[in-house]
């Protein structure tokens, strides 16, 4: 949320926090219909995890989601991830994405994730439950990412969870649509397992008295992780650099959160950019904004001209020579009123305990299938031994 919203909310906040309370009360009445059954709910065959959030912004949902494919790649296991895409225009759904998708049909994150993680079913629709049919029968996936799912509940999930800005937890906590950021009140966040915060471990031990005050009454572990740079690659010829030796560089994002990424970027070359140009969440890039990166990257004396992943997808073949991808690296931190184990260690657990719970399952109901057939085995030898005399 950009500041001038913020501050006109809490200005216009006597007014907007009447419409808050009929929508809260509103999202309350949806999440209890479907936990009463009252509106029909489909469960996929394989664990399925929600990424999603209480409120609107940068959270780091997308990442997480991807982190979660590459989990599942590791163990050789196939993932799927059902997103509604946001900006796709696919010319029908359920829509398969490719590498080599076009960005307007796609949308810029599901194409990423993607073209990151090859081995997953990336499927775009706005009815997920429409598209989670389809692909749990073209597909055996072992595990079902739900992306930005918190408050989509006609997909059931096995886990649930919820991305925190650490302004959740201060300023913004349990302000609800208008009179803030947030989609639900902060009574929903009883449905969640588990809380992750973006933000670096120092920070996050800071957070923790808010993190106490706002989140133990749920009983549910809080992990942090932070995205930090590792490296760049040129995106025309795939070479990785650690750097651009002390050069000069023009600095491009078109993300939730494009003062957090500046941030990291100078904290990691030691030095910030000769300029950050900032463009909206999701932006579409054209040919007239490559040109005026270029002018301004050679009126700045800069041979490089560096963007983040995401904005790499969506510059696609407009990129020239001067164009340099980020690197990413997802690293989880400490964690808050838990084991006080990262999340890949909960994470990994709770797979592994959903899996062997499914097993037993399994073999309850094979045996009882098994026991049937074998009564109604023994009563038509019955009634056959009977017509025989």
């Amino acid at each position: 949320m950009s500041h001038s919203i913020d501050t006109l909310q809490r200005s216009l906040a006597p007014v907007l926090a009447p419409l808050s309370w009929v929508y809260s009360a509103g999202m309350r009445v949806r999440a209890g219909f479907y936990q009463r059954g009252l509106l029909p709910a489909w469960e996929p065959d394989a664990l399925t995890v929600s990424v999603g959030n209480i409120g609107w912004g940068g959270s780091g949902k997308t990442p997480i989601a991807g982190w979660l494919l590459g989990w599942a790649e590791s163990r050789g296991m196939e993932a799927l991830l059902l997103t509604r895409g946001y900006k796709a225009r696919p010319v029908t759904y359920p829509y398969l994405v490719t590498p080599g998708a076009l960005v307007e049909e796609a949308g810029d994150e599901p194409l990423m994730l993607a073209t990151m993680h090859r081995k997953a079913k990336v499927v775009v629709d706005p009815v997920r439950t429409r598209a989670g049919r389809w692909a749990m029968g073209q597909f055996r996936p072992g595990l079902v990412v739900l992306d930005d799912g918190f408050q989509h509940m006609a997909v059931k999930r096995h886990v649930d969870l919820v991305l925190l800005r650490p302004d959740d937890l201060a300023g913004q906590w349990n302000r609800v649509i208008p009179a803030g950021s947030w989609r639900e009140p902060a009574a929903a966040l009883k449905r969640a397992d588990a809380f992750l915060v973006k933000m670096a471990p120092e920070n996050f031990t800071r957070l923790i008295p808010f993190i106490s005050e706002r989140l133990e009454r749920f009983r549910k572990p809080v992990f942090s992780f932070q995205l930090r740079p590792v490296g760049v690659t040129h995106v025309l010829d795939g070479q990785a650099e650690a750097g651009f030796g002390g050069g000069a560089y023009l600095l491009v994002t078109g993300v939730g959160d494009p003062e957090q990424v500046r941030r990291s970027v100078a904290r990691y070359f030691g030095y910030p950019p000769a300029r950050h140009l900032v463009f909206r969440d999701h932006h579409a890039y054209t040919k007239a904004d490559v040109l005026a990166m270029q002018t301004t990257a050679r009126r700045l004396g800069c041979d490089a001209i560096l963007c983040t992943p995401k904005d790499a997808v969506k510059l696609g073949p407009m990129c020239s020579e001067e164009f340099w991808r980020l690197d990413l690296r997802l690293d989880f931190g400490p964690s808050a009123l838990g084991s006080g184990k990262p999340f890949n260690t909960w994470w990994s657990r709770r797979f592994d305990a959903f899996n062997l719970r499914r097993t037993d399952v399994l073999e309850d109901a094979r045996e009882a299938e098994e026991r049937v057939a074998a009564d109604r085995d023994e009563t038509t030898d019955g009634e056959h031994d009977h017509d025989q005399k």
